[in-house]
């Protein structure tokens, strides 16, 4: 084998590595933000949770106030009704 074959051999390998390891970091990030993020104590009126998409105050029955966390949507009941 020639020496600038095994040499772009190397560094293909190099690159595929390099993006790899940023893709594993980026997806790292984005789900310590999140779940950093929808946290804290609230209640319905003085302290809301952030404005986050699906972020929401978790208020058990019989207290006035609850935790913030990320709620699962409903889903879209059918037509037919099953």
């Amino acid at each position: 084998m020639s020496r600038n074959f095994i040499k772009n051999i190397v560094l293909a390998s190099i690159a595929g590595a390099v993006l790899c390891a940023g893709t594993v970091s980026a997806r790292q990030l984005s789900l310590n933000v999140q779940t950093t993020t929808c946290s804290g104590f609230c209640d319905k009126k003085k302290h809301p949770c952030p404005n986050i998409l699906g972020c929401g105050c978790v208020i058990q029955p019989g207290f006035t106030s609850g935790t913030c966390a990320f709620i699962a949507a409903k889903p879209a009941s059918s037509p037919s009704g099953h």
